[in-house]
């Protein structure tokens, strides 16, 4: 095996150069750093995570903390936080926050203290809890989010824009032609569940226009089906409905395909994340597309710079658009 001591010999330097080099000291000039890299590639040097960690005193572990059960937003999630962080030495220990279980804050600083994570990205609906990011702050924890309203406490927060993305539907159905249009919203105790109705309910404002009618779920499916089911058989019925996430989104066309609505002829339904779910259903699902992947790697990529004592300043922010697909269709007149 490859020793630190090898590739010094071979790159003609200390072995503390070499740890200095693999730990991104500012203290080692350009070309000597080259050089080192060159010959930790040429050898497929891998430091020991122990011995990293033994030398630089962390752990080179970074916690994620969630209280999402939508495998369909986690699983991006994840993947774009472990991309991020395997490119840097440091793996991922996740956390989920059991909803209405206890004291949030306690529950995170629990987490924080016996995984000995070097740093924690903490994702809503928990990035947005009262005290989370000023107790990790007390606790020395460098602690990054994402949110889709502005938070304050954190090192960085990437806000992505849901209001104007929801406004952006309230648009395109109304261009299609649609006057009776209802929501299916997510639950209100959620930033994100807020952000996106009143984006949406501002948009249809624009064109003159009332939300027709509107049912709270849980961004569950079972809520989803539920609730589909009382907009869909209200008389007047809705030509368009927006669900705020994806899940309920394909609960309303299970829905509508069994009380026998046609979608796109009857029924337009728009969805919210851009998730895989929105090209396996039928019709393909029209859905606000969150690059939750590529949201998630730059957040991890500034906590380590953060944690590593670099990175800026520079605003973190998310471009949202809508992905049409086939739910989606001019309103049927007559």
């Amino acid at each position: 095996m490859t020793t630190i001591a090898d590739v010094a010999a071979r790159a003609g330097v200390s072995i503390r150069t070499v740890s200095r080099v693999l730990n991104r000291s500012p203290l080692v000039n350009a070309a000597t750093r080259e050089q080192v890299e060159a010959v930790v590639a040429a050898l497929q040097f891998r430091p020991s995570a122990r011995a990293r960690g033994l030398a630089t005193g962390r752990s080179f572990l970074l916690g994620l903390v969630h209280n999402d059960r939508n495998a369909l937003v986690l699983d991006p999630l994840q993947r774009g936080i472990v991309g991020a962080a395997a490119a840097r030495g440091y793996e991922l220990v996740v956390h989920p926050v059991a909803p209405g279980d206890g004291d949030p804050v306690a529950d995170v600083l629990d987490f924080a203290g016996r995984s000995r994570i070097d740093g924690v990205v903490v994702v809503p609906p928990v990035s947005g809890t009262p005290g989370v990011a000023e107790a990790l702050a007390d606790m020395g924890v460098p602690a990054v989010a994402l949110s889709p309203v502005a938070l304050s406490g954190y090192r960085a927060v990437l806000v992505s824009d849901e209001r104007g993305a929801a406004r952006a539907v309230a648009d395109h159905l109304v261009a299609l032609g649609h006057r009776r249009i209802a929501l299916l919203s997510g639950p209100a105790s959620a930033h994100s569940a807020r952000e996106r109705r009143a984006g949406f309910v501002a948009g249809l404002a624009d064109h003159g226009l009332p939300l027709l009618k509107e049912a709270e779920g849980d961004y569950g499916f079972d809520s989803g089906v539920a609730t589909a089911t009382r907009l869909l058989t209200a008389d007047p019925r809705p030509t368009a409905i927006f669900a705020a996430n994806d899940v309920m989104a394909a609960a309303v066309l299970k829905v509508a395909a069994s009380l026998s609505i046609d979608v796109p002829g009857d029924l337009s339904v728009i969805g919210f994340d851009g998730s895989i779910l929105a090209r396996m259903l039928t019709p393909a699902l029209t859905t606000v597309h969150r690059p939750i992947a590529a949201m998630a790697g730059a957040v991890t990529t500034r906590l380590i710079d953060r944690i590593e004592g670099g990175g800026d300043d520079t605003p973190l922010s998310a471009t949202l658009s809508l992905a049409i697909g086939g739910s989606c269709g001019p309103v049927r007149r007559g």
